[in-house]
């Protein structure tokens, strides 16, 4: 399933990022503060369950995600770096995990289990004390 972020969707703000930048830090605001509404976005509802589900920090109570990028000292490259990340957290739940079917361990692998068990319990009987 593709999920496309439509960039209307995502309400960006600059501003000032933390730091070392010298005496450009204090006057440039050049990070970038992301804020997407899964509730109200045009996400599928599957991926929006899924992503409501996630344990992640970014992502409030009320189903905002938020985000800081700042590693840049452009803000173009800044709001490209927030975009990106989001589209990885929407693309990390998008593809479903694959359903775990219970196995048997074969009658080979159980017989080689107990006799492994048996041995190391007859190492072990040995280790005790000698009697006269």
């Amino acid at each position: 399933m593709d999920a496309q972020i439509n960039p209307d969707e995502v309400a960006m703000s600059a501003i000032r990022a933390q730091g070392p930048g010298g005496q450009n830090v204090n006057k440039v605001s050049c990070a970038v503060h992301l804020r997407f509404d899964i509730g109200a976005s045009s996400l599928p509802d599957p991926i929006k369950e899924r992503l409501l589900a996630l344990p992640d920090g970014r992502i409030t109570q009320n189903g905002v995600v938020v985000m800081k990028a700042q590693q840049s000292r452009s803000l173009e490259q800044n709001k490209e770096e927030a975009l990106r990340r989001l589209q990885e957290l929407v693309d990390s739940v998008a593809v479903l995990p694959a359903q775990r079917r219970a196995t048997k361990p074969t009658r080979s692998s159980q017989r080689k289990r107990l006799d492994s068990k048996a041995r190391s319990g007859q190492t072990k009987a040995m280790r005790g004390k000698v009697s006269e």
